[in-house]
């Protein structure tokens, strides 16, 4: 059967398809997912352009930045990106960070249990596979702590200081998905079972149980070489060194310059945003303990914070 030219014309224009007028990149922890349907609302909401969500990894996001693509990145966390955020935004310039950032901290936590009962407490404590062997999960003899999700920069990091402060050998480094890993510590604070893992703030998690960070020597920015495998894919391991505690830690909004230049509303609006860190953490505890939907949660967000997004908008 053929179809008229009409009716092609039609099936073309609809095979199309829409192009949104904004794409915001969404990282796949849970404020980040919040946040980037926030934005989406928002701007959608305030501006009243026709913004996607696209749930990307971080660099595949900064390509889609760098090339014009992609238009936001919803949290970029430093210094985890130090080296991207320099190849992008101050050598290439064709990304902007949000002068507004929200205060973070990143480091290895265990349970108030796991300090009292069984004496992990510090960092050192990593390396005595006496101690590591209660943290034994599949019968092997050897500990186990989580450093984080596949993707993540942190995760790398985590891998580098566990290189450096020597207890890769006593312990093995488990990746996995946040959702999976948050299971396993609320399984353990239920047990009174012992557990170590990588932990960060703003985070639900601090609420939720009582968390201590294993101390660590104070940072030194002397002693802190990251080369992430996206510098140097063979080397980034042995040339890298962070025996030392991760410094203070903030996360931006990042934006392309190219989206500035063509929407320049949509930068200020971007530029204004300013979440608070028990906002961030409301935003994790809700898609992850509560199982709320990302785009849902947004909605309601975005509908009873008009104050904010009128700020926002200015």
């Amino acid at each position: 059967m053929r179809l008229s030219g009409t009716l092609l014309a039609l099936q073309a224009f609809c095979g199309a398809g829409f192009a949104a007028d904004l794409v915001v990149g969404m990282p796949n922890w849970p404020s980040g997912q919040a946040s980037a349907n926030i934005i989406k609302y928002g701007i959608e909401k305030k501006l009243g352009l026709d913004v996607e969500v696209r749930e990307m990894g971080t660099l595949s996001i900064f390509a889609g930045l760098d090339t014009g693509e992609v238009d936001v990145h919803t949290e970029v966390w430093l210094p985890n990106l130090d080296s991207v955020v320099k190849r992008y935004v101050d050598d290439r310039k064709t990304v902007e960070l949000s002068p507004k950032g929200v205060a973070a901290t990143q480091g290895i936590c265990t349970t108030r249990e796991t300090v009292d009962k069984h004496g992990i407490k510090d960092i050192s404590d990593l390396n005595d596979p006496r101690k590591t062997s209660v943290l034994d999960t599949d019968g092997d003899g050897q500990g186990e702590i989580w450093i984080g999700a596949e993707t993540w920069s942190s995760t790398t990091i985590e891998r580098i200081r566990a290189e450096s402060y020597g207890y890769s050998k006593t312990v093995k480094l488990l990746e996995m998905p946040e959702e999976v890993a948050m299971a396993a510590v609320d399984a353990a604070a239920a047990t009174d079972e012992p557990i170590v893992f990588y932990c960060y703030s703003p985070h639900h998690v601090f609420d939720l149980h009582d968390i201590v960070r294993l101390t660590e020597p104070e940072h030194d920015d002397a002693k802190w070489k990251i080369v992430l495998p996206s510098d140097d894919p063979a080397g980034w391991l042995s040339k890298s060194s962070a025996a030392v505690a991760w410094p203070p830690s903030q996360f931006h909004i990042a934006f392309a310059t190219k989206t500035a230049e063509r929407l320049p509303k949509v930068a200020s609006f971007l530029s204004n945003i300013d979440f608070t860190p028990k906002e961030i953490t409301e935003m994790s505890y809700a898609l992850e303990v509560e199982r709320q939907d990302p785009a849902a949660f947004a909605k309601q967000w975005v509908a009873s914070h008009g104050d904010r997004l009128d700020t926002w908008s200015k």
